[in-house]
């Protein structure tokens, strides 16, 4: 279980502060599937990036399964992200000079270098994502919806208890981020896989058992 508590995020630019969460309360349950929606702006991606422990809090606390994560070091922080979280950025954030399987094999390298079964698994996954003729393609050889099936991959690389993603449709075409999302939820069901999203589409947003409308720095439900 994912808890934040009385989240804030407060960025100063030129002189002025500008206050993007406000005492935000939030509970992830183990296994749902969440939807964060909200306008351009509304700190949708500033909340998703505290709650994966990619940024850290103005005020409040994010607690990560029963562990404060402003409590934990900074290299406590990285393993515990690279063994239990996977992250879908919105705009791919692949290694340009690494191919489609090198990228989605790089979490496992991390965590504790490759060996037959890691590299099995990550062939395993891009097939599953459509791209079982694409592995050696490198990012810039690979279409906008082709990188994001990378991302998706290699988000699951580790066997992560849990997928964060970051407007994992915005750059595709409706189609296209139709088949991403059903590649997605399919993928997080087959493993228990517990995933949070942020979109300003929806129809996307429908698509979760839960979803909750960012405003003013506070979550409501819809």
């Amino acid at each position: 279980m994912i808890e934040a508590r009385k989240l804030e995020k407060v960025y100063e630019m030129d002189g002025e502060k500008i206050t993007v969460l406000d005492g935000l309360c939030l509970t992830v349950e183990p296994g749902e599937s969440l939807a964060v929606v909200g306008p351009s702006g509304a700190g949708k991606s500033t909340l998703l990036n505290l709650l994966a422990g990619l940024d850290e809090p103005t005020g409040g606390e994010v607690v990560f399964e029963g562990r404060s994560l402003g409590a934990v070091s900074q290299t406590e922080r990285a393993i515990l992200r690279n063994c239990k979280v996977g992250f879908i950025f919105q705009s791919y954030q692949l290694l340009p000079e690494l191919t489609a399987l090198e990228n989605v094999e790089v979490p496992m390298w991390v965590a504790s270098g490759l060996d037959e079964d890691d590299e099995a698994h990550a062939r395993e996954l891009l097939r599953r994502v459509g791209l079982g003729e694409r592995m050696e393609h490198k990012p810039g050889q690979l279409s906008g919806g082709e990188q994001q099936r990378v991302a998706v991959a290699r988000a699951l690389a580790n066997r992560p208890a849990y997928v964060f993603a970051d407007e994992p449709t915005g750059n595709l075409d409706h189609a296209m981020g139709k088949n991403l999302l059903d590649l997605l939820l399919n993928l997080c069901e087959e493993h228990r896989v517990t995933l949070v999203l942020v979109t300003h589409d929806q129809e996307l947003a429908r698509r979760m058992k839960r979803r909750l409308r960012l405003e003013n720095g506070k979550l409501a439900k819809m």
